[in-house]
């Protein structure tokens, strides 16, 4: 049965329904999107809470398990559905820092109720869109001789993901933990793979989230499917994705906790939680375009914010003079050389790296942010998180991980008018150091401070829960374009992947729009850069983050390297989106994306094929027909960078063209 937007039933008696063979007999519920093409069915046969999607009358997630396991009862196995509450909710909010500034979801919200030995035990929640569907468990305290159990571990989750023949992967491997630079692993800066078979698991550890599939239907038509998660904060721990190995269809994956390792062992795997208890959502987008996995609200959608900002937070673009000068360039004279440089291209922000504590010192740090505010420039200092969790030897080291003296660096940083900060070398997802993360940007917001984080997990709603939250790295990032060339010549593929994975679920601090020519800070020695200034450029509108890092340098201004059309681009570009819409693509190959900011449209592209790529874009919708376009390219025989203009045809297409590792901005 369908429910329609205005329709409201509660209380639904659920009719059972024969099972096959000598099997028990089992509830089923069925629960449709909106618009009735997303289909999610609910039964419990066997005891076993189970669900299974489809999108327009084609199987994408087949049955598939539910449930959690407690320290008190297994509520896997055992359970009876004794009726789901289904309802109409429409969501309307507000959110400056995210692919949309205004959202409006309608959807279906169903609480299927289910019994163990005849006593209420889990309520799962549903969450059913046009374009998602997410579910979530609400524990209840189980009664006993010696009263209820208020106290509560959950060590695992059933939860499931079954895909069909015919299934492709897009996944990004989990790290083992305590591995890496100075042991700092997992810090979720692994590599995707493309259109790879399913059956594995990762290096043997699983996946990180966003976690994409390809599926192809009995009709030969192909949905799309991203699995992740949202609403994860200190009462929980961050999970993954666990391939179960097969080398046949059906394909099935596991949600995972954290592993024993992670943060040299301290802390468990499981969750502490006091009953009643709700736990994060998982999400799974579903398309047969990749319009609704770019286009998706849903991890900020199903959260609510925890807090309300001290003050009104800005954005923008900062220079960062670490990615290409590394620790030496953490001085005083140069990170004012770069306070001057951010002034005179009109942006916001400097981020000051690694030991700045040692190498400027806190008293010439108090003057360094005096001269930057007599700019109109705030400064972002860096942090280690560590207390004993790895063996990064960068300071400031111990500010951040007891609340005593963090709440005392954070009063010094507000008095001396710092406007945020970055926190690197987390290394973990448990419940532990999800707790760390929130008690970070809570004190922040009392002190002012924005936050950014990196070595990190993937944020989960975090844009909206925290609003002093900025974004986090949890990507192969751009620091390693500058460690080694294999990872240079890998970017294009990279910034083709993360519009349909990382940054469809999250803000990404890639960490810089490299405009170097090659890696150094002498612009001549060491490896190059292996994309075209406009690739560049249109990664600052197809990668999503309020902050927008541009790795240049001062020199940059005085030796003439940048065309002037450029420069005056990289000053005017927008970080942050009234609207978002996709326009074409595949995963790792190419991307078309526009984006609004105020009133104005910019369409940006990537191509990471080793081809010239034509296309016909359809932008009617953008612009009117006939309109004269801005078009910053490629030269198809030079490669040079150049501003030309092209217009749209009557039915409001635009022909285009990007080169190898280039790129394509449209403005009108």
């Amino acid at each position: 049965m369908n429910c329609s937007r205005r329709t409201i039933l509660t209380a639904v008696v659920l009719a059972s329904v024969l099972a096959v063979g000598s099997k028990a007999r089992a509830a089923e519920r069925s629960i449709s999107s909106p618009d009735g093409n997303i289909e999610v069915v609910v039964t419990d046969q066997d005891g076993k809470p189970t669900y299974r999607v489809s999108l327009g009358g084609q199987p994408l997630i087949l049955n598939s398990p539910l449930g959690v396991a407690t320290n008190y009862a297994d509520l896997t196995q055992g359970l009876s559905m004794k009726d789901c509450e289904v309802q109409s909710v429409s969501l309307d909010y507000r959110l400056g820092t995210w692919k949309q500034s205004h959202i409006q979801v309608e959807t279906t919200r169903a609480v299927c109720h289910f019994e163990k030995e005849g006593r209420p035990a889990l309520d799962i929640v549903f969450h059913v869109s046009n374009r998602d569907v997410a579910f979530r468990y609400k524990l209840y305290p189980k009664r006993g001789r010696g009263g209820e159990t208020l106290a509560a571990v959950i060590s695992g989750e059933a939860s499931g993901f079954v895909l069909p023949s015919g299934t492709t992967t897009f996944l990004c491997p989990q790290s083992k933990p305590m591995t890496g630079f100075a042991r700092t692993a997992p810090s979720y800066e692994t590599g995707y793979t493309l259109d790879d078979q399913p059956g594995k698991n990762g290096w043997g550890e699983g996946y990180t989230f966003p976690c994409l599939f390809k599926v192809a239907t009995p009709t030969g038509t192909n949905g799309w499917i991203l699995v992740s998660e949202t609403g994860t904060d200190g009462s929980y721990v961050g999970c993954r994705l666990v391939g179960e190995s097969a080398d046949h269809a059906p394909y099935t994956y596991r949600i995972g906790f954290p592993q024993a390792g992670e943060m040299n062992g301290q802390g468990t795997t499981g969750a502490a939680v006091s009953l009643p208890f709700e736990t994060p959502w998982r999400t799974i987008t579903l398309g047969t375009t990749l319009a609704n996995i770019v286009e998706s609200t849903v991890a900020n959608d199903l959260v609510q914010p925890k807090y309300q900002a001290s003050k009104d937070y800005t954005y923008g673009k900062g220079s960062w003079s670490w990615i290409i000068g590394m620790d030496a360039s953490c001085n005083f004279d140069e990170q004012k050389r770069y306070i001057d440089f951010s002034a005179a291209m009109g942006w916001r922000s400097v981020l000051v790296d690694a030991l700045w504590d040692t190498q400027i010192g806190y008293e010439k740090m108090e003057e360094l942010s005096r001269y930057a505010r007599s700019k109109g420039v705030g400064l972002f200092l860096w942090y280690n998180s560590n207390g004993a969790w790895n063996d990064a030897p960068q300071g400031p080291r111990h500010k951040m991980d007891k609340s005593a003296v963090r709440r005392k660096e954070m009063a010094w940083m507000q008095q001396n008018g710092i406007q945020g900060i970055k926190v690197d070398f987390f290394g973990g997802d448990k419940q532990t150091t999800m707790k760390l993360y929130e008690d970070i940007l809570f004190d922040a917001n009392r002190y002012g401070l924005q936050c950014i984080f990196h070595g990190c997990t993937l944020p989960r709603g975090w844009e909206r829960m925290y609003p002093n939250y900025v974004a986090s790295e949890a990507v192969l990032a751009s620091e390693n374009v500058f460690f080694g060339e294999g990872a240079a010549i890998r970017e294009p593929f990279d910034l083709c992947m993360h519009p349909y994975c990382r940054n469809a679920v999250a803000t990404m601090d890639w960490g810089g729009i490299i405009m170097n020519k090659f890696m150094a800070p002498d612009n001549h020695s060491r490896h190059p850069r292996h994309t075209t200034d406009i690739f560049e450029m249109a990664s600052g509108i197809t990668m999503q983050t309020a902050i927008q890092c541009v790795a240049m340098q001062p020199n940059n201004l005085t030796e003439n390297e940048l065309p002037t059309f450029e420069l005056e681009w990289l000053r005017q570009m927008p970080t942050t989106w009234e609207e978002t819409r996709y326009i074409d693509g595949y995963p790792g190959r190419y991307v078309v994306l526009a984006r609004r900011h105020a009133n104005e449209w910019y369409v940006a592209g990537l191509n990471a094929q080793k081809e010239p790529l034509k296309l016909t874009l359809d932008v009617a919708d953008l612009f009117p027909a006939g309109t004269q376009l801005k078009y910053y390219v490629d030269d198809r025989k030079t490669g040079q960078p150049v501003l030309t203009s092209v217009k749209t045809d009557r039915k409001g297409k635009v022909k285009v063209e990007m080169q190898p590792n280039g790129g394509l901005i449209l403005q009108k």
